[in-house]
């Protein structure tokens, strides 16, 4: 039975509803609906236009309506009195077919109707700096290896508690916080679950750490790589694939190598047959491509991959199994798409189920020394724009995602990139102006 959310908002002393869709680019949108009114929106949705946000829209499309999933309500932990809702868009009577998670709903559909359901967990990483955005929050937190210091982060204690404590109210099962590989960098790890659980609580979880991070007088950033020096923001995807009931592991095999099955593999088989093009929507910005073809960091190491290899328990690799059952899939940095990040996971892993696809010979080598042993292992694309062609080339990417999402998704890109064509930054200045 469907939540009546003019009565939750009742029993729960809700005053307002953000009615809250994510674009192609991942940018939260939303209007603040009055609980009087959730009942006719809850119906007919809200109303927005769609060339406002980034979607493949014109000023001359009709209206967009978002229609919110009861199922996704979310009471805001530090503004109790305002509820979150994930909604669906829909234009001219029909969903939109390139909205994110609406796309994410469809391959997820498609997946179910073949016999397998997607779980997965995202590690999202952050950084706490100045409102300025140009240094991090905390100036005593210099060490040249300051992950896990527990000075710099109990100095953020009051922050990452309140973030964590509201994770625990929601029910979301968080299990650790820690200081990050980079200075001013923080992770915190909550529970996996259901692919479109998780897409919602991953949109949810950034909109709630800017929040609360401004409510401290900070600002948090998801940015691949905001300090050149530094080591970038991943979003690491833990993904397992489960039968339709959800009560068994299709990756786990205890006699399988590593406990991961011969479906599991094949899913890998996916994910690198297709990891170039993935690129473009795991690694979406042109800022991207700082974090995974990175030099050596001020702490050793980048952490993120620049090739198309699996390993064990290996950070140095795309892939890593780190246990029996299932994948970490270290490609993906903090500029994801929420809901096209699970999206793209899913349809390059069915496409190597399908097509039985042998991801090859694990790697048990450190790819950060000894890469040269890779060999025939592709390269990850170097900027936004070789990734970008990646995807336009991969067809059955296309299709599985749909032809509407990847077009649209293209576009935009490929405006943006040549926005960024577009500008002359200090380093051409300083390097070529007497060329």
């Amino acid at each position: 039975m469907a939540i009546d959310l003019a009565a939750e908002a009742k029993a729960r002393g809700i005053d307002y509803f953000l009615i809250s869709f994510t674009d192609l680019f991942g940018v939260m949108r939303a209007k603040l609906v009055p609980a009087s009114a959730i009942g006719d929106m809850a119906k007919e949705g809200a109303g927005f236009a769609g060339f406002a946000a980034w979607l493949d829209m014109t000023p001359a499309d009709s209206d967009m309506f978002a229609v919110p999933d009861p199922d996704s309500l979310i009471q805001l932990p530090w503004k109790p009195n305002v509820g979150w809702l994930a909604a669906d868009l829909y234009m001219d009577g029909q969903e939109v077919a390139q909205a994110p998670r609406n796309t994410l709903k469809r391959v997820l559909a498609d997946a179910q109707s073949k016999g397998y359901r997607l779980k997965h967990g995202v590690e999202c990483e952050y950084f706490m700096i100045t409102p300025e955005g140009d240094a991090i929050s905390d100036a005593a937190d210099t060490q040249s290896k300051p992950c896990y210091d527990v000075s710099a982060l109990m100095r953020r204690y009051d922050v990452i508690s309140e973030i964590c404590d509201a994770m625990q109210t929601l029910g979301w099962g968080p299990y650790q916080n820690d200081h990050e590989d980079a200075n001013g960098q923080f992770e915190m790890n909550w529970d996996y679950a259901d692919a479109l659980v998780t897409a919602d609580r991953h949109a949810f979880f950034k909109y709630m750490v800017k929040s609360i991070a401004e409510k401290h007088g900070l600002r948090a950033t998801f940015m691949p790589k905001p300090f050149a020096d530094l080591t970038g923001n991943g979003c690491h995807a833990h993904i397992s694939v489960w039968s339709p009931d959800g009560g068994m592991n299709l990756f786990a095999d205890p006699g399988g190598e590593m406990g991961i099955s011969q479906t599991g593999y094949h899913f890998l088989g996916g994910l690198m047959a297709h990891a170039t093009a993935l690129c473009a929507i795991t690694n979406p910005t042109v800022n991207s491509y700082k974090r995974i073809n990175a030099p050596v960091t001020s702490s050793g190491a980048t952490w993120s991959p620049n090739t198309v290899t699996y390993g064990g328990n290996n950070r140095t690799h795309m892939v890593r199994i780190p246990d029996a059952g299932r994948f970490e899939l270290r490609l993906a940095d903090g500029a994801a798409n929420p809901y096209l990040l699970p999206a793209a996971i899913t349809a390059a892993g069915l496409d190597g189920i399908e097509r039985s696809l042998d991801p090859g010979k694990r790697l048990d080598i450190n790819m950060y020394a000894e890469a040269e042993k890779a060999e025939g292992a592709k390269k990850l694309p170097l900027n936004m724009l070789d990734a970008l062609r990646e995807l336009e080339s991969d067809a059955t990417l296309a299709e599985k995602l749909g032809s509407e999402t990847v077009s649209a998704f293209l576009k935009l890109k490929m405006n943006e990139w040549n926005d960024f064509k577009g500008h002359l930054t200090e380093w051409e200045r300083t390097n070529a102006l007497d060329c």
